[in-house]
């Protein structure tokens, strides 16, 4: 598979992934029984094992690790919390309210996710890089 070809696929599911999990939250707040159904607790799966695939795929092909390029072990960190965030927003929330306070962070840590794949700086605003 070509370069083009594998990122096409990566973005694409990244926004497949986002979509459902946007999807998801808005269920959770306003039709929790539409969580039950068979296909919303295996599609979300299939689609993340697609985009995790690209994701070291991309890696690979481009020689750019994390823990060797900042921007991308940003991004893996910023994954694990967006991750955390959900399981909490979706499954382990006591309450609704955490639930959606998680929900909202796991969107703004999705924003922060993407920026930093755009621009491909771990810091999104100037750095002082020293004294001058």
């Amino acid at each position: 598979m070509s370069y083009a070809l594998l990122k096409i696929t990566h973005v694409a599911a990244v926004i497949a992934s986002f979509s459902l999990f946007v999807m998801r939250g808005l269920w959770m707040m306003y039709a929790p029984q539409k969580l039950q159904g068979r296909a919303i607790k295996i599609v979300p799966h299939v689609i993340d094992t697609i985009l995790l695939a690209s994701a070291i795929a991309l890696a690979a092909m481009s020689g750019q690790y994390p823990f060797a390029q900042n921007w991308l072990t940003a991004k893996v960190l910023a994954l694990l919390f967006y991750i955390a965030l959900g399981t909490i927003a979706l499954h382990r929330g006591r309450t609704r309210r955490q639930r959606i306070i998680a929900w909202l962070l796991a969107l703004a840590v999705f924003g922060y996710i993407v920026a930093v794949a755009v621009v491909h700086e771990p810091f999104l605003w100037p750095v002082s890089r020293g004294m001058t």
